[in-house]
């Protein structure tokens, strides 16, 4: 039996683009498309695929639009040649697989007035009935019957859009499958304190075919998910957890995500450095839940936590709804500056899928930005987290009089690069300070983490706090954390030096700054605190974006 499509990594292809004069230079993150199967022996390495009606990129890791400062060159990447494949790279361990997808052949482009007047509804997991976990089990029974492709884009603007069209997809396939074009994915609601906050049970039964025996024996129900795990267990009460996640939930989505770079993720044109920068949701909690979830005791945390085997939990689809639920919510919740990007670069990026059909379909990113218009909706559930702002510390001062938060001690930019294999302490310049309301409205003060390089074959986990002790615990309630770095382990084409990523993590800080009164201050103290793995920083510093 074939298992559930996985996420995967790195690329061999070449991709094609139209010629211009001159043309600009096109850098890309060498990404790989793979068809990841898991045969029964565990060993046999498929490179047949009778079927095709799973839900795949193959064919194509992505086609960001190409759009350089200068609007005369630009131009969209085209769909790599996939004959060009080439071999995975899969981490010690992993189960053999076929890297390649079928050869696409002529695509027709996604057209959104086709979809269906018939509405999906995506249920949250922990609220459905019999009748729908019979229909449901049938259909990943079915799926799982298949051969299985699919590709990941993770660390920039593609993440939500990306993942959308995949659940859009996969949903299709299984509501085929089953015989109702109405059926609509469950979301596992793990911000939800009513219920959510623990693996769903429709999938912890072993008889089902939503079950999968490699997760975290210790994370079965009742279990609470830590959505700022750090790979061992809080040793807290269930109330903190709770109220954990919920601040964890405001920070990320509400003070954090106040910008479409900020939230979605720094823009990735050709010419750019691969690995722009991961949005505040994608660092948290959508890494931690997946090491969460996953089976420590397996040689790659198989299978939610590393990004190659993901895709074969059921769980992993659930995940990705209630982030993709979440980006919906995300643009209710106020604020100018809180909507998607507008720029050609961004809604002109394109994607390969396989439809339910088998056929494969060529998407923009402009046609998924209202789920409504693709034919789903979620079904309303609370969102208790959105007044879940920190709590203000006691403010201290220091024998000199100076906040702790404007304290002067600590290293200088010379200090950097460093390797965070302890806690690192920074003063940072503020650039503007005493800032009005209007202009707060305007721009947002960021903390930029730059220059961040580690093993992506790892998970990586840092936090960044503001006017913290020497030896103060910060949890994810404290209003002294900024936010974090996170790295979900995968595989990357290449050599050593290639699997060495190089990224930069952006956190709005202004209401971090209300919150410590620290607004006035001329400099902040920055801590930056390892928490799994080893990373090196080039660089902290402050800027101000408006989206």
């Amino acid at each position: 039996m074939a298992s559930l499509p996985s996420l995967a990594v790195s690329s061999s292809f070449r991709f094609h683009r139209r010629r211009y004069s001159p043309p600009p230079p096109i850098k890309h993150s060498r990404k790989l498309i793979k068809a990841t199967s898991r045969p029964d022996d565990g060993h046999e390495n498929r490179n047949t695929t009778a079927r095709r009606d799973v839900l795949v990129a193959g064919g194509l890791y992505y086609g960001a639009a190409v759009l350089t400062p200068s609007p005369a060159f630009s131009q969209p990447i085209t769909a790599p040649d996939t004959t060009q494949c080439g071999a995975a790279d899969l981490p010690a361990g992993a189960d053999p697989t076929n890297c390649c997808p079928p050869p696409a052949g002529r695509f027709k482009d996604f057209d959104p007035t086709s979809v269906s007047s018939r509405t999906r509804v995506r249920p949250a997991a922990h609220l459905v009935d019999e009748a729908y976990v019979a229909k449901y089990k049938r259909a990943v029974e079915l799926m799982k019957a298949l051969p299985d492709l699919e590709v990941q884009v993770h660390n920039s603007w593609l993440f939500f859009p990306w993942h959308r069209y995949y659940l859009y997809f996969h949903e299709k396939i299984l509501g085929k499958l089953i015989g109702d074009p109405t059926f609509g994915l469950p979301f596992w609601n793990w911000d939800n304190p009513a219920g959510g906050m623990q693996l769903p049970a429709i999938y912890a039964d072993p008889t089902s075919p939503l079950y999968n025996p490699l997760r975290d024996p210790n994370h079965q129900p009742p279990a609470l998910t830590d959505l700022d795990y750090s790979g061992q267990d809080a040793t807290i009460t269930p109330r903190d957890q709770v109220s954990d996640n919920l601040t964890n939930m405001y920070r990320q989505v509400v003070a954090s995500g106040k910008t479409a770079t900020l939230f979605l993720g720094s823009p990735y044109r050709a010419g750019d450095e691969p690995n722009p920068g991961p949005g505040s949701f994608e660092s948290t909690p959508h890494g931690p839940v997946h090491l969460w979830t996953g089976d420590p005791a397996q040689p790659n945390g198989e299978d939610m936590g590393n990004f190659y085997s993901a895709a074969r939990d059921p769980i992993f689809f659930a995940h990705h709804t209630n982030i993709d639920r979440v980006w919906n919510v995300w643009k209710t919740l106020g604020g100018k500056r809180r909507v998607d990007f507008a720029t050609p670069d961004f809604l002109d990026a394109s994607f390969l899928f396989y439809d339910e059909n088998a056929d494969p379909v060529r998407v923009r990113v402009r046609d998924c930005l209202e789920s409504g218009k693709m034919g789903f909706v979620y079904q309303d559930v609370a969102d208790a987290w959105t007044g879940s702002r920190p709590r203000p510390p006691t403010k201290t001062v220091s024998k000199s009089g100076k906040t702790a938060y404007g304290s002067v001690e600590g290293q200088t930019a010379s200090f950097f690069p460093v390797v965070l294999d302890r806690r690192v302490k920074v003063e940072v310049k503020r650039p503007r300070k005493s800032r009005s309301k209007e202009e707060k409205e305007d721009e947002e003060e960021v903390l930029v983490v730059e220059g961040i390089e580690y093993d992506s074959r790892k998970f990586v986990k840092f936090d960044v706090c503001v006017g913290i002790d020497d030896d103060e615990v910060v949890t994810a309630a404290s209003a002294k954390l900024a936010g974090c770095f996170v790295n979900v382990p995968h595989g990357h084409k290449g050599d050593e030096a290639m699997k060495r990523f190089k990224t930069k993590l952006r956190l709005g800080i202004s209401d971090l700054l209300e919150d410590l009164e620290a607004e006035g201050d001329d400099s902040i103290m920055v801590t930056l605190v390892p928490r799994s793995g080893v990373a090196s920083v080039g660089g902290v510093k402050i800027e101000f974006l408006r989206d």
